[in-house]
């Protein structure tokens, strides 16, 4: 059996993909050729990106007026892309960002060099919540607590932090806000296709495919039509959103290969009964791993309850001299790239899609056998 596999990123991918994958590899459907070898513009592989596109919508249920854009550079490069895009939609020149913590931070600095950048709310502080002490990072700013300019031209925010383990998704409706005409902006990477996504709240979301879409190579963007054509003279050629959507994401080769194992995963989808279906397993997981952690005094969980997210689970061994015990003994037990980040420490379990439910509980059962022993 193969070892489970709990990377951030790149992530586990289904079987069903990686050998469907490997039986095509030299000769895709009778053309005599791999993927990896075709022209972007043959009839071969349009209708693999063709195909990719159709299954995309179908799953997230994409209105007809949003693009869907196979881009590159993933969501760092879009840090930079989403202002040099958006940011000349208004004259004001100003966007909002929401701080959850790394990757949001991360964001927020890139579009500093854009334009005028202001912090509507942040979570870098630490906070009383529920009669507990919140470290920074480990909360998501309430709805409420945002300080949102009406003459923003977009609104950002990370809507799961891959490092932090803190998801948001109860996404507002911005018109109640105040801020009818400043759309919402979510970098969803590490979430993405993981849950349904309400696009009457949130006018772009953009993702880096490796942690439930696909391999590293491509970024996913669906954006809202009367978003696109407004970039800054200064934005490049082939990161000006009318550009690729005008050229079906091919205005240069895109990344040929990526985009066909996305959609061997969105077929995948498919077959597991679409997003909904997912969406069921994924909180069955998390529910699951964080019951035990709940009930646990030889781990723990930082993360706010109310932010915790399905996709990434941080948690630390309370003896922290027993990190390096824990991790060499999970990888002999087939429990793979459990070590945090590092700026964060500890453990993170990295639960998407390509997790089953088996996997999750033999971490459940390897945590308990080494608190067993150790505790």
């Amino acid at each position: 059996m193969r070892p489970w596999n709990f990377s951030a990123g790149p992530s586990a991918l289904p079987l069903e993909v990686l050998q469907q994958a490997a039986e095509e590899m030299t000769d895709w459907h009778g053309s005599g050729m791999s993927v990896m070898e075709m022209s972007h513009r043959g009839k071969q592989f349009t209708q693999i990106r063709n195909e990719a596109e159709a299954d995309l919508r179908e799953l997230l249920a994409v209105p007809e007026d949003y693009e869907v854009l196979f881009m590159q550079g993933g969501a760092t490069a879009e840090n930079a892309i989403v202002p040099l895009n958006l940011i000349g939609r208004r004259s004001s020149g100003k966007a909002d960002y929401i701080l959850s913590g790394i990757w949001s931070n991360k964001s927020h600095k890139e579009a500093e060099r854009y334009g005028d950048i202001a912090v509507a709310a942040s979570s870098g502080s630490e906070i009383m919540l529920d009669g507990q002490t919140q470290s920074p990072w480990t909360w998501f700013p309430a709805v409420d607590s945002w300080q949102l300019r009406s003459d923003a031209s977009y609104l950002h925010l990370c809507s799961n932090e891959t490092i932090g383990g803190v998801e948001f998704s109860a996404w507002p409706d911005m018109a109640a806000l105040g801020a009818p005409d400043v759309p919402l902006v979510a970098d969803a990477s590490s979430h993405f296709l993981s849950r349904t996504i309400d696009f009457s709240k949130a006018s772009m979301v953009y993702a880096g495919a490796q942690k439930n879409a696909g391999p590293a190579g491509v970024t996913v963007v669906i954006v809202r039509k009367e978003l696109v054509g407004h970039a800054m003279p200064t934005c490049p050629s082939a990161f000006d959103y009318a550009n690729v959507a005008g050229a079906d994401s091919m205005f240069n080769t895109p990344p040929t290969y990526a985009i066909y194992i996305a959609g061997l995963v969105f077929k995948w989808l498919q077959r597991q009964g679409g997003v909904e279906a997912i969406e069921a397993a994924n909180i069955a997981k998390a529910e699951a791993l964080y019951s035990y952690l709940d009930t646990s005094d030889f781990y723990l969980s930082r993360v706010h309850v109310g932010s915790r997210s399905r996709m990434n689970v941080p948690f630390f061994l309370r003896d922290e001299s027993l990190n390096s015990n824990f991790l060499a003994q999970a990888d002999a037990a087939g429990l793979m790239q459990l070590k945090g980040h590092k700026s964060v420490g500890g453990m993170r379990a990295s639960i998407y899609n390509a997790v089953p439910m088996e996997g999750v509980q033999a971490l459940i059962s390897y945590m308990q056998d080494f608190e067993r022993r150790y505790g």
